[in-house]
């Protein structure tokens, strides 16, 4: 009984002291620096090895100016602790009271300190760091380096030339590095990438290339042909990736799924040129079955997404022979769904469609491979119309894989269902919950319908154009392209002024555009940028159809002030950093 009278007062204690570190940060971050220094004084009281509550109250004096107190607090703690750290705390105070000559003695007895004890580095680095004292941090590194070369902190040392500015030292250390401890490399290369597109300058793109091209000159290992490859892919430019990974496959022809990968990523930038390169190549150099069908269900992919009713004949033919080559079993799972969309939604025979996918559920599937043959027989039958029917293979779906990314796009077929039926109500429950989805598609197509029926909703409680709306899109679903077009067209008609108008011009810009109809589709962005600049989907609209002119029509004096007015206007697009990227390119520059 004693012991537990006394963990339930170390437990009020912890609480209570746990409490006054929230009030005392919440004084600070209030910029109540007076309250926020008397309450981690007491913090400090209690724990007088607290590192943190020491700065923040050396920060309060230093907000209120008073700096000879924080001076004394920080003499005080050197006195006692002997920190490094704590001289370029002293050196900064004197700096904040235009003392530079002060504050560069203690920077540099700082670096001294690091001279003697080079396992100082760690807290005084960290200290120039929080201050933003980059040159110094730098220095410190460099400094412990050169003492003890046991030391690796060149990850530290590239990112301070990058804040420094000098970016080409930044990616000499960076790729130093990469190739020194190749287990660094993703890091190093997230590292790359955000300084490629979100902040690099007009030089860095090209200083890398340069950079990764001279090394793979010098040094012949693969390692750099398969940074190249790395870097050609962040610049879309799959045709040059192919040719780095060719390289890489000629010395180490074990594996082909790197190349069948790059195919993949061809395929979703829209480069069907590269992507029919590179899984040609795949079907020529292996004889892997589960590769030699991956290859071939892209390839299948894309005949069937450029496809015009003349070549369904063709295509079904090539699909059954392919079937017929490589047997019906679990590998060859891809083929058989392929198949089975195809007979649905571009031959309308759904019936035939389900049979293929019924013999497809009586192979011993695994539960990935199970959870895909039901969402594709759930398609199916939402395309039949046959909703209940669908809903109830979608929700198999989410029992049986939980949480996974699976089970999120089974939710979100499950919510399109609601819509495509008109039961808002559901659906837009289902799309809100759907918004904070781990996997960005889902999360961004979840966000769209939510928007669309919120929108909608509030403009019109009747919900009469969403109606039609959603009929529209439905017809979309059931690949009735003509069809959705008339009823797009009737909405626009009949809701003339209404909110739903300017999606609906952007559906209709979609439909044509797909079809190969880009003046079509322009005209109905147009139509958004001239009469509905105000909008949600002005952004959309500006970069669809500077897409269109720069990579369709070849226009690119018409798409230059088209992407321009979405980085100077529309910064908070999804479409921004694209934008930025194609204006540069336009407009001559040799990189990003």
């Amino acid at each position: 009984m004693k012991y537990f009278f006394i963990n339930i007062a170390l437990f009020f204690s912890l609480v209570c002291f746990s409490q006054n570190e929230q009030l005392a940060q919440y004084y600070f971050e209030k910029g109540d620096f007076e309250k926020a220094k008397i309450s981690f004084e007491e913090l400090l009281k209690t724990t007088p090895q607290n590192y943190l509550y020491f700065t923040r109250i050396v920060d309060c004096y230093q907000q209120l100016q008073d700096f000879a107190a924080s001076e004394k607090l920080i003499k005080e703690r050197l006195d006692k602790y002997k920190q490094g750290s704590l001289l370029v705390e002293l050196g900064y105070n004197f700096q904040l009271q235009k003392n530079e000559a002060s504050a560069k003695k203690y920077y540099d007895e700082a670096i001294e300190r690091i001279k003697k004890n080079p396992n100082e580095v760690y807290g005084i680095a960290n200290s120039f760091e929080r201050k933003v004292l980059l040159a110094y941090a730098l220095k410190s590194y460099q400094t412990a380096t050169t003492l003890e070369p046991k030391y690796n902190f060149n990850y530290q040392i590239a990112l301070l030339y990058g804040q420094l500015g000098n970016t080409e030292m930044m990616i000499s250390t960076f790729l130093d590095e990469a190739f020194a401890n190749p287990q660094n490399s993703i890091q190093i290369q997230n590292q790359l990438a955000r300084f490629m597109v979100e902040e690099g300058d007009e030089n860095f793109n090209e200083t890398l290339r340069k950079a990764l091209i001279t090394r793979a000159q010098k040094n012949q290992d693969v390692f750099w042909n398969e940074y190249l490859s790395w870097y050609y892919v962040q610049q879309k430019e799959f045709g040059k990736a192919f040719i780095q990974e060719k390289a890489v496959y000629k010395r180490n022809p074990e594996s082909l799924s790197s190349i069948v990968n790059l195919g993949q990523l061809a395929i979703e930038e829209d480069d069907a040129e590269a992507a029919k390169e590179i899984l040609g190549f795949v079907l020529e150099n292996t004889k892997d079955l589960e590769l030699l069908i991956q290859a071939n269900s892209y390839l299948m992919e894309m005949k069937i997404d450029k496809a015009q009713e003349k070549d369904f004949a063709a295509i079904d033919s090539e699909l059954k022979g392919l079937l017929k080559e490589y047997e019906i079993s679990p590998i060859s799972l891809s083929l058989q769904l392929i198949q089975a969309h195809f007979v649905a939604f571009n031959l309308k025979k759904p019936e035939e469609a389900k049979a293929i996918i019924k013999k497809t559920l009586e192979l011993q599937l695994n539960d990935y491979e199970a959870a895909d043959a039901k969402m594709e027989l759930a398609d199916i039958l939402l395309f039949e119309e046959k909703f209940n029917q669908a809903l109830i293979y979608y929700s198999q779906i989410e029992e049986n894989l939980k949480n996974d990314e699976v089970a999120h796009e089974a939710s979100l077929k499950a919510a399109k269902t609601s819509y495509f039926q008109g039961d808002f109500v559901w659906a837009l429950k289902q799309f809100k919950e759907l918004k904070s989805a781990s996997t960005q598609l889902i999360a961004n197509d979840a966000l769209e319908y939510f928007l669309l029926i919120n929108d909608n909703t509030v403009a019109d409680s009747t919900q009469t154009a969403l109606k039609q709306f959603a009929k529209g899109d439905y017809l979309l679903y059931q690949n009735r392209n003509p069809e959705a077009i008339a009823q797009f067209q009737a909405i626009l008609k009949s809701f003339k002024g209404q909110q739903i108008v300017t999606v609906t011009l952007l559906r209709l810009g979609k439909i044509y555009e797909k079809q190969g109809e880009y003046n079509l589709a322009l005209s109905q962005y147009q139509n958004i940028i001239d009469n509905h600049a105000d909008g949600i989907y002005i952004d959309e609209a500006l970069y669809f159809s500077a897409d269109i002119y720069n990579n369709k029509l070849q226009d690119h004096e018409k798409a230059k002030p088209l992407y321009e007015k979405i980085i100077f206007s529309h910064q908070d697009s999804i479409y921004f950093v694209d934008a930025r990227k194609e204006y540069r390119q336009l407009r001559g520059d040799k990189n990003l």
